[in-house]
């Protein structure tokens, strides 16, 4: 599958970056397969270690943390000569703090090494670092689940994706049958994610939802709270991240989705659960969309941490966990989680092109889904699950800012009248 992931790769090696890559994600988006396969279509070898399939090799970065100390010590571990050349590939190094410092002297090493780590909860042991982390010497990135372009592209709908983002550029309708081809395929992609397994046994059943077998995403998330286990200190701790996670649902359900730590326990506050949510943030299974005060540059500045709503990952997973199916998801049903899933799933594409994201409630009647700076401007994005218009909030806040645009999110046509951007749910990506 066409990963928009390889151009990071391509970009580090051809600028023969020196500082290692470390490539930070959840469990399951595809961290693993995407470096392989690209150092395997562009190296005749490299050197692939799993630290935690392979303890033993932990043990190469006992003494000496030098480049030439380590690699000698891999070598006889491995019984394979391995000189600096030769990329390596670290994966799962959150099993050794040594290994991750270890990286400081590969960077500064005087050959340019190629060396690639990653780990599904390298952001959570970078946090909770207890030695000195390798800062400015390390190439930090992001990887998430697939987004709805990469979607497109794993079905075959190469010519569809062009098309939607041409549209995009001039706020032009497109043909009503492609505009509900599209549309189909993004009720689909809200059942099925982005997670790369999910794709592919979508992609494999000849793109048809009622045969995807979605027990997928609920082992997926088995597999996430045994990680919750098995890398938290103590069990205390383990069992708030679980409720923390469990009660996301019911907070998305709420008319108003602040997060409550009431909805979480009936005697939870504030100073139990902070760090509990900052390792889910770390560990990259939630997005967490902090409130703003004032929609002024740098947004950043204006960010209230202390009031938040709180995303899955992955929009799969929320509509797995909500128990949606189909139908529920239909432009002319309703139902408690349909919003929430379709603000995710904005959210969640949104964030694979790495915006900075905020939603802006100054008062009881007035709310901003979503407030996010393009091109140095401030602009204003309704979310609407369906195809109705009406605004009473973004009307209200576009006389007190006057922003120069406004997007709205719909199932309608693409169109610019009156200074907001229509643009259909299934093209966030052009954002």
């Amino acid at each position: 599958m066409e990963r928009k992931f390889i151009k990071i790769l391509q970009e580090w090696d051809k600028n023969q970056i020196k500082e290692p890559m470390m490539v930070i994600g959840a469990r399951q988006v595809g961290k693993t397969w995407i470096v392989r396969e690209y150092l395997e279509n562009n190296y005749s070898e490299y050197i692939y270690i799993n630290l935690e399939e392979q303890p033993e090799l932990i043990s190469a970065f006992e003494g000496n943390l030098s480049p030439d100390n380590i690699l000698r010590n891999l070598s006889i571990l491995l019984g394979k000569d391995i000189d600096f050349k030769i990329p390596i590939f670290i994966d799962e190094i959150q099993q050794s703090e040594r290994a991750i410092t270890s990286l400081k002297y590969f960077c500064e090493a005087k050959e340019n090494y190629r060396v690639i780590v990653a780990g599904s909860l390298l952001g959570v042991k970078i946090n909770r670092f207890q030695t000195s982390f390798p800062v400015g010497k390390v190439q930090i990135v992001h990887m998430y689940p697939m987004d709805f372009e990469e979607f497109l592209l794993a079905c075959g709908e190469e010519k569809l994706r062009d098309m939607i983002k041409e549209a995009y550029d001039t706020m032009s309708p497109i043909p009503s049958g492609i505009h509900e081809k599209a549309l189909n395929l993004y009720h689909d992609y809200l059942l099925v994610g982005g997670m790369p397994q999910m794709v592919v046994n979508f992609v494999d059943n000849g793109k048809n939802i009622m045969k995807v077998n979605r027990n997928l995403l609920d082992f997926l998330r088995l597999a996430y709270l045994a990680d919750m286990s098995k890398y938290v200190n103590n069990a205390p701790e383990t069992a708030k991240i679980t409720a923390i996670y469990e009660s996301i649902p019911r907070q998305l359900a709420r008319e108003n989705p602040k997060f409550k730590y009431k909805d979480v326990s009936a005697n939870a506050v504030k100073r139990d659960y902070y760090t509990p949510i900052d390792w889910l943030v770390s560990s990259d299974m939630i997005i967490k969309l902090n409130r703003l005060e004032s929609p002024n540059l740098p947004l950043k500045g204006y960010e209230n941490p202390d009031s938040f709503k709180i995303y899955l990952s992955d929009v799969g997973l929320l509509s797995s966990i909500c128990q949606l199916g189909v139908r529920e998801l239909l432009s002319d049903t309703n139902n408690i989680y349909k919003g929430a899933v379709i603000e995710n799933y904005v959210i969640e594409q949104l964030r694979c092109n790495k915006k900075d994201l905020y939603y802006y409630k100054p008062t009881e009647s007035m709310e901003i889904d979503l407030i996010i700076e393009i091109d140095d401007e401030i602009i204003p994005i309704e979310i609407k699950s369906g195809r109705h218009k009406r605004s009473v909030s973004l009307d209200n806040y576009r006389k007190k800012y006057n922003p120069s645009y406004a997007i709205r999110f719909s199932e309608n046509q693409f169109g610019y009248t009156n200074q907001i951007k229509s643009v259909p749910l299934y093209a966030v990506f052009c954002i």
